[in-house]
């Protein structure tokens, strides 16, 4: 605020602390009350401030304050955000909903994004705070303590404490930060004032071997460096004991990922075998056909319940071949049978199935006279308890399907084929593609064969927002009469 403006302000309130939102309340109420303007109030912060707000005015009697009850929620995150504004602020939007009570519910309205903002900046502040405090013990015997430093960008600590407290109760522990420091000697907290980093100490015995045990967890087929740098920034790292091994570990990911896959099993788990065969019993095979001896779909068929040409029978009910006439004009490729697919046997019978069959009526294609196939014939998933979560195939299964695929395409001589997502993509394409940028596009293959990309139907399941799935839904439908048009041409 400008000197000039000094001389506009009607009050001036003085808070206990950074965090004093029992200050900030009273106040508001008082000043709410007897119809005080944001604009005629400045907010400062000083040490021993009264809390009894004697220049204040006091409330009117029988006078009653009515705002919506989450806003007392949403102001105390808030008031920990380090705007330092964030005082006027909250009073102008207590203000508001006195004659505005829906205005939280307007998301279009700037001071309502600027709450929320300002909220998901705090927890997430706490979050990082939660995962990156790094103890270091100090002290033998009775006079044994572990002290961390820690670097937030909020008024956190105090909001926090007791997170700590409720994690290390046994421990006598203190949490020093620029802007307070928490402090727990195994029965009492107290929260003190701020302190430098110096006052903290910068290594301990244990953290050569918190070291090793995060070389030796560390995973490099999970490795996405982006994503890592987003959840843990930088500015984290020099006070991280295992951050001085991050840049190791990435340059050398691809290999280690290398050799972990060379070591990996070649048979379940014994425990998993057990569960896969009490609760999804399976056929034992034939033997892989030698040639392609088959001259028709249903041959086909028949030898591909065989099919051993990667891992994926070994778990799966049975192998779920391509369904349709021999001499469909068009053949729809989508990723994998399903877990309703790999019990009947049958391709698209399960919910994104139902979705694909209601769009293809609207779209005028009957189902009765096109091929719908998948890259990858047998259910690749991961047991959870009794059921099993599709897992999305990897680039050596939908290649070694692919000549399941080829054999398909020869037999029928389609003129269109249409790649139901990614992985369809891949298969038809020999190569991956962004289908979200070529959707709607049709490419050539060198053997003359027409490729229309979309996505997979599944794609539309898994959006929550009702608006957003009609809409995609409408997508779709496009994208398929557009298909109707192109078998036509």
């Amino acid at each position: 605020m400008q000197p000039a403006e000094l001389n506009l302000v009607r009050y001036k309130v003085l808070l206990e602390s950074e965090t004093d939102f029992a200050g900030w309340r009273d106040a508001a109420r008082r000043l709410a009350l007897n119809e005080v303007r944001p604009e005629d109030v400045s907010w400062h912060v000083a040490a021993g401030a009264d809390r009894t707000q004697r220049d204040l005015p006091a409330p009117p009697a029988d006078a009653q304050l009515v705002v919506p009850r989450d806003f007392i929620g949403h102001a105390e995150t808030a008031l920990c955000h380090s705007d330092p504004t964030r005082f006027a602020f909250l009073y102008r939007m207590l203000w508001r909903l006195r004659t505005e009570p829906k205005l939280l519910s307007i998301a279009s309205d700037p001071d309502t994004r600027r709450l929320e903002a300002m909220e998901k900046a705090v927890r997430r502040d706490s979050h990082k705070m939660h995962a990156f405090v790094r103890f270091r013990k100090i002290g033998d015997g009775a006079e044994e303590r572990y002290v961390a430093w820690f670097e937030p960008d909020h008024f956190i600590v105090e909001r926090n404490a007791d997170f700590f407290v409720r994690r290390f109760t046994g421990m006598r522990w203190t949490i020093l930060t620029p802007y307070a420091c928490a402090d727990w000697n195994g029965e009492r907290l107290a929260i003190g004032p701020g302190a430098a980093k110096g006052d903290a100490p910068t290594e301990d015995d244990i953290e050569a071997l918190w070291r090793t045990y995060f070389e030796n967890i560390f995973n490099p087929a999970r490795l996405k460096v982006k994503a890592m740098r987003k959840e843990m920034p930088k500015k984290y790292w020099r006070n991280l004991p295992e951050a001085s091994l991050i840049p190791e570990l990435i340059a050398g990911a691809d290999k280690a990922a290398k050799e972990m896959i060379a070591r990996m099993p070649t048979t379940p788990a014994p425990h998993h075998a057990k569960v896969q065969a009490k609760y999804w019993p399976k056929h034992e095979p034939t033997q892989m056909p030698e040639d392609d001896a088959a001259s028709s779909i249903s041959e086909l068929r028949e030898a591909a319940k065989g099919c051993r040409r990667c891992q994926l029978w070994r778990d799966a009910t049975q192998t779920v071949f391509g369904e349709g006439p021999d001499n469909a004009k068009v053949i729809f490729v989508g990723e994998q049978p399903g877990d309703q697919e790999d019990l009947a046997g049958k391709p698209f019978v399960g919910p994104a199935g139902k979705v694909f069959d209601a769009i293809l009526d609207d779209a005028g294609v009957d189902r009765q006279k096109v091929y719908v196939t998948n890259a990858v014939k047998h259910f690749k998933f991961e047991p959870r308890g009794k059921r099993r979560i599709h897992s999305k195939p990897n680039a050596g299964e939908v290649q070694a399907c692919r000549w399941w695929i080829d054999r398909e395409f020869a037999l029928i001589k389609p003129d269109l084929a249409v790649a139901l997502g990614a992985t369809a993509a891949l298969s038809l394409l020999g190569k991956a593609i962004a289908v979200t940028k070529m959707r709607g596009q049709v490419i050539e293959r060198e053997d003359g064969l027409r490729v229309f990309i979309t996505i997979h139907p599944s794609f539309i399941l898994r959006i929550h927002e009702p608006a957003d799935k009609e809409a995609e839904r409408e997508r779709f439908l496009r994208d398929m009469r557009e298909v109707k048009r192109l078998m036509a041409a």
